[in-house]
Parts: C-alpha cells; structure tokens; sequence
C-alpha cells in the first residue's frame, strides 16, 4: 500500500481476472466486482444487482473479498464450500482470478417500451396466465425473463417469459403470475384492476437457458417456476434439441398442478424420451407421487443416466434443497443452473 493510501485510508486498486474469458480490469476502492465489470463494458451475468437472485455467482480462483452482505443470504453451503461469490456485493481485497461465465446469454438489446394489458386466464387458484401486447418484437433466449412496470413506471416486477420465442420476436408475450397476498401487481391482477394501469415492458434479462450438451436434462419447477421451463422445452423440442429430459413439478395439492395440455404437446414432439413426475408435498393422492420434490432427484437421475445437466426454477427454499439433492447425486455445481424466484417478502 503507497504512502498516500495508508494516509486516506483508501485501499489500492485491485486487478480481476476471468479466467475463462481472459478479461482483466481494474477495481477501485469501494466498487464491487459486478459494477467495475460493466462499467468496462464486459457481458457479466447479473440480474438484481442487490445479491438476491443469484445470478452474478462467481467461483473464486485465487485472491480474497469482503461481502457488503453475507453471500450465504443468497447462496447454498454447497456454493459456498465450493468458493464462489456474488460479484455484485463482493469487494477485493487484493488481486481476484475468478471463474464466470461472461457474455453467454447471446441476447438482442433490452429495449423498454409500452405494452398493453389484452387478459388473463386461469391456470390454478393462484395462478393466471397474463397476456400482453407490444408494438416492437421482444428477442428473447428461452427462460429468460422481463420486467414489467406499471403506474409511473418506477414499480416493476419481473416475470419470465412462458412460451418459447418466435421466430421473428415475441409481440404477444405471456406470463405466468402467482398471487402473492399484498404483492402490489398481483393484488391488481387478482383484484381485477390490473386492466386500468399504464404499462411498461423491458428486456429480455436473465441468465437462465439450456446450455448446449448431449447429456439428460433433468428439470424441476414449483409453481410459477414453471413459466421459463416450458418455454426452455417448448423451444428444445422446436429445435429438435435431442437429449432425454424428466420434468419434476411440485405442488401442494393436485389443485395447484397445471399445464397438462402444453406438457403433453411437448412430450409428443420430444425427439428423445421424456417424462413428466408431478409430485405433491401435502395431498395424498394414489395418482401423483408423494414428498418434496426434490427428493425425487436421485430417482430420476438415476433413471436418466450420467452427465445429466440439472434446471430449476421456482421459490429459495427448493433451489437450495435442489442444489444439494444434485450435489449429492454428483452433479457438480457448473451444471446446476436454475432462477430463484422470490415473492411478498422481496416486494412482490
């Protein structure tokens, strides 16, 4: 540290590498990782900014880092035991290598524009299906997700996309939203005002998609968590993506099951084997399996073979427990990828 640095008390600028894109920048004192990364230009995954979903997960090489809030809010002990950090609230503390993946999202440019509410079906007591209209085509890679904002456009909450891209952009995009009780967009949904609002649509964001591969893929979603699932498949089997996949949903009840008809169509153009686990956690019914979803993962794994890639989406809870189910299958953390979402207690 120079003289004037132990004088002022500022820390020297720390040098990050990535290991596997060969970038190199510089970190001032006080900067996270994640904002000295886009402020160089560099395609670092993100979505929140705030570590809490996750996406900026980086695995520390070498070097050491102070977190602004503990990593363990967001991250699994499996991801920790295993070194990684969130860029996003992490601070060097000298000279970084890490290991991320940097630009693999290939999305079209996030555009922000109007989008007009056109309705809402049912797809369970708790979910609807929102339909909306835009004037320019949304690109969008499947699974990922965008932000819809209302009132004087500085709300938004985000919600992924359910159906796979067309061709040419989306112009009628659909989500899948769970009512959260006090949730300030689902209550107007549910309430049946959502019609009255000015909205605002932005994206695509997110870092969820099928990596490339020729191993199983073995899939698991709660709830809404459905939506970037069905459109990861749907696109999978247009593109006659040939790996054989399970899909593992988990639901309280049979009433919170859902999506029979887009499952099956996808079953049917499925170039490999597919097969669809609905699991219920409360309800004992001799249709469905029983238990937490996540402890079918071992069963299903083993039904699919080695080098499965593993997709989850849906609440914190089941992530984490869906983290430690394939690590315990021995599934390394690199072929884990899922999007947390979270709910009423975030804001929803």
């Amino acid at each position: 540290m120079s003289l004037l640095s132990k004088l002022f008390g500022k820390a020297p600028a720390r040098t990050v590498e990535i290991e596997s894109s060969g970038d190199r920048f510089e970190v001032g004192s006080g900067a996270t990782i994640l904002e000295r990364a886009l402020a160089e230009g560099i395609a670092y995954p993100h979505d929140c900014t705030v570590g809490t979903c996750g996406s900026c997960r980086s695995r520390l090489i070498s070097g050491k880092v102070e977190a602004i809030t503990p990593f363990g809010y967001t991250l699994s002990r499996e991801e920790l035991d295993a070194g990684y950090i969130l860029a996003c609230q992490a601070l060097p503390r000298s000279d970084l290598v890490l290991d991320v993946e940097i630009g693999g999202s290939a999305s079209e440019e996030i555009i922000r524009q109007p989008a007009a509410f056109t309705g809402a079906s049912e797809l369970t007591h708790d979910i609807k299906r929102v339909a909306l209209k835009v004037d320019k085509p949304i690109h969008y890679k499947a699974g990922q997700y965008a932000n819809i904002h209302w009132g004087d456009g500085a709300i938004h909450r985000s919600y992924s996309f359910a159906d796979a891209p067309a061709p040419g952009g989306t112009l009628e995009p659909g989500f899948f939203v769970r009512h959260v009780p006090g949730g300030q967009f689902t209550d107007r949904l549910f309430g049946g005002t959502l019609a009255s609002e000015t909205l605002e649509i932005d994206g695509p964001h997110g870092n969820f998609w099928l990596r490339e591969g020729k191993g199983p893929i073995l899939c698991i979603a709660g709830g809404s968590g459905l939506a970037p699932l069905l459109s990861l498949l749907q696109d999978a089997a247009n593109r006659r993506v040939r790996r054989d996949c399970i899909l593992l949903f988990g639901g309280r009840g049979a009433r919170d099951l859902y999506a029979a008809e887009a499952i099956a169509a996808i079953r049917s153009g499925w170039t490999a084997s597919f097969d669809y686990w609905p699991i219920l956690s409360e309800e004992q019914n001799p249709q469905y399996r029983h238990g937490f979803v996540t402890a079918y993962v071992a069963q299903a794994l083993e039904r699919l073979g080695p080098g499965a890639q593993g997709y989850m989406c849906g609440p914190p809870p089941m992530i984490d427990a869906g983290i430690h189910a394939f690590s315990e299958a021995g599934i390394g953390l690199p072929d884990i990828h899922y999007d947390k979402f979270t709910d009423a207690s975030t804001g929803a």
